[in-house]
């Protein structure tokens, strides 16, 4: 199994932290250094987690910011919406959005962050609508090409802040948006894709991976959290083969990074009330089972 990154500092951060910067901090461990990395739309976390990957412990990284496809920008703040301009500053070069398309589809983009409003066991996302597709409950934004790269693009992490409703993960999607591992026909070496597929599924009640045959494997959980919790709000098979040091606290310098790219917050925008209430600390950290 592939790690997460370490954290860049071995200092220890003073005071606490809340669940919506250790969960961007976590994302962020996701990214490797000299990866390309990108980020779709409406995805504050993700898009906050790539700014800190690049100020601490994957400082080469090239970063293609969603909607504006700016190339490693040096915002003051992230603002609340992904098509801010404000995200072009200092970037190296702006893609055009043919570019990035070309660029993800013969396997130049080493990352990208996807959500879903379902998520399968085998990293199966559904961004286009829940119930029935042709009387659909509720429509949602789509997938804005992100069936094409998802297949293409050499890893996914995957996230969700709503996997304590039940709703999220689940036995079996509405409508398949975005490709994970195995799909209703076939796996993605049987389907002829060259993407690697999701990596990572990290939600806020724990992080998962994925095994030799692609389903997901709960590897890590919030100190807050137990296996219980993860089992109750899962709807597909749960394996569990928890992996101590998986969740290491926020350093530091990990957490001056996101304090100081996001100082108005949208990374909250995408969490419940009662999940901003979690905080954490050391003390209260350090004998959880990750």
């Amino acid at each position: 199994m592939s790690e997460l990154a370490s954290a860049p500092s071995v200092e220890r951060a003073s005071g606490g932290w809340t669940i919506d910067e250790w969960f961007v901090v976590a994302l962020a461990r996701t990214i490797r250094d000299r990866e390309v990395v990108f980020h779709g739309f409406a995805s504050p976390c993700a898009q906050v987690a790539m700014h800190v990957a690049r100020r601490t412990h994957a400082r080469d990284v090239l970063l293609v910011e969603g909607a504006t496809y700016a190339v490693n920008p040096d915002p003051v703040f992230i603002p609340p919406t992904s098509n801010d301009l404000a995200l072009h500053r200092d970037a190296v070069y702006r893609m055009r959005f043919e570019e990035f398309f070309d660029a993800a589809t013969r396997g130049a983009v080493d990352r990208m962050f996807l959500s879903g409003g379902q998520i399968d066991g085998y990293g199966n996302t559904n961004v286009t609508a829940i119930g029935d597709p042709a009387r659909p409950k509720i429509k949602l934004g789509g997938g804005g090409g992100g069936c094409n790269i998802s297949a293409t693009i050499g890893t996914l992490t995957l996230c969700t802040t709503r996997h304590r409703s039940g709703r999220t993960l689940v036995p079996k999607l509405d409508f398949l948006t975005d490709i994970g591992h195995v799909t209703p026909s076939g796996s993605r070496a049987e389907l002829g894709y060259a993407g690697g597929g999701p990596q990572w599924l990290i939600t806020e009640l724990g992080v998962f991976d994925y095994g030799p045959d692609g389903h997901a494997r709960l590897r890590a959980i919030w100190p807050d959290v137990t296996v219980g919790d993860v089992r109750d709000a899962t709807g597909f098979e749960l394996r569990v083969e928890l992996e101590h040091g998986i969740l290491h606290p926020p350093s530091t310098g990990e957490l001056a990074a996101l304090r100081a790219v996001d100082p108005l917050g949208v990374r909250r925008l995408e969490f419940g009330p009662d999940e901003l209430k979690r905080r954490f600390d050391h003390q209260g950290s350090t004998s959880c089972a990750c």
